[in-house]
C-alpha cells in the first residue's frame, strides 16, 4: 500500500501498468475514494500506467487543517508526480477532479499532455447549497446527505439494475469522515475558476452528462467564454447520471482517442 510524502502530508496511491507507459492521473470527486476508478484500471493499464490517489483529506491519504484550496491540491498532484519521477502525464478528473484539472491546465500546463474534464464547472453549486449540506453532515454525518448523493448521481433505472454498486458507492460516501470531508474539502466546490479569459496551452476536453442534476449541461456553457480549449473534440454529453457509468464511457472514449498515438501532446 504505496504512500508518497509530501512536505506536508502523505499521499495514498496506486499505479498499474508497465513503467515504459505513459501515465494518466485520475483525480476523484468529493467524498469519494480512488476506489471510484477501480473500474477503469483493468482498460487503461494496457496502454498506460493508471495512477490513482485519494485527494489530501480522502481515503487513506493524510488529513491537515482546512480548509483546503485547489491550489493546495493540485500542487499535491504535482508533488506526487515528482516523488514518482514522472516529467509529465495525461490528467483526467471528475466533479472537484475536474477543477483541479482546470488549475493544472491554465497554471501547470508544461508537466501534462492532456486535461480531461469530466461532469464538472468552472463553478459547482452556489455558497448556500454547500453550507446546507455542511450543516447537515454536522448534525446528522453523512449519512443525513448520502441518500441525496445517490439519487443525483445514480438514475433510478441504475440503482434497480445495480444494487450491489449503487450500495458500495453509497457505503464509500457514508465512510468519509464528515470533519475531514465537509469542513474542509467540501471549500473547494465553492471555488469559482475566475470570470477571466483563462488560455489553456495544452489540449482540454469536456465531457458533461446530459441527465445529471448535479451538472447539468448547461452549467458547462459558461466555460466557452471563460476558457479557450484548443483541440476539444465534438463529443456529446454522456447519456447517464452516473459516475459509474459515466466514468467507464469516459474510459472507453479517452483510451480510443489517445491510443491514436498522440501522447505525446
Amino acid at each position: 500500500m504505496p504512500f508518497a510524502s509530501l512536505p506536508d502530508v502523505k499521499l495514498h496511491y496506486e499505479i498499474s501498468g508497465a513503467e515504459h507507459l505513459p501515465v494518466v492521473v485520475f483525480s476523484n470527486g468529493l467524498g469519494t475514494t480512488m476506489r471510484m476508478w477501480e473500474p477503469q484500471v483493468d482498460a487503461f493499464s494496457k496502454h498506460f500506467r493508471a495512477l490513482r490517489c485519494d485527494t489530501r483529506g480522502h481515503g487513506q491519504s493524510g488529513v491537515t487543517a482546512g480548509p483546503y484550496t485547489i491550489e493546495q491540491l493540485s500542487s499535491d498532484v504535482v508533488g506526487l508526480l515528482d516523488v514518482l519521477k514522472v516529467e509529465r502525464a495525461h490528467f483526467c478528473g471528475l466533479s472537484m477532479g475536474g477543477l483541479i484539472g482546470m488549475f493544472l491546465g491554465t497554471n501547470l500546463g508544461g508537466r501534462f499532455h492532456k486535461i480531461v474534464l469530466c461532469d464538472t464547472a468552472a463553478r459547482i453549486g452556489t455558497n448556500d447549497s454547500w453550507n446546507t449540506r455542511i450543516q447537515a453532515v454536522q448534525s446528522g454525518g453523512m449519512k443525513a446527505i448520502s441518500g441525496g448523493v445517490i439519487e443525483r448521481w445514480l438514475t433510478a433505472s441504475f440503482r434497480v439494475s445495480h444494487p450491489e454498486e449503487t450500495q458500495s458507492i453509497q457505503a464509500m460516501l457514508e465512510a468519509a469522515n464528515p470533519e475531514d470531508i465537509w469542513r474542509a474539502a467540501a471549500r473547494c466546490a465553492m471555488r469559482t475558476c475566475g470570470a477571466r479569459s483563462v488560455q489553456f496551452a495544452i489540449p482540454v476536453w469536456r465531457l458533461p452528462a446530459r441527465m445529471t442534476r448535479l451538472l447539468p449541461p448547461r452549467k458547462h456553457i459558461s466555460w466557452r467564454g471563460r476558457f479557450r480549449m484548443p483541440s476539444m473534440p465534438n463529443f456529446p454529453p454522456l447519456t447517464c447520471r452516473t459516475s459509474r457509468r459515466a466514468m467507464n464511457l469516459t474510459a472507453m472514449f479517452c483510451g480510443s482517442c489517445w491510443r491514436k498515438g498522440d501522447c505525446d501532446g
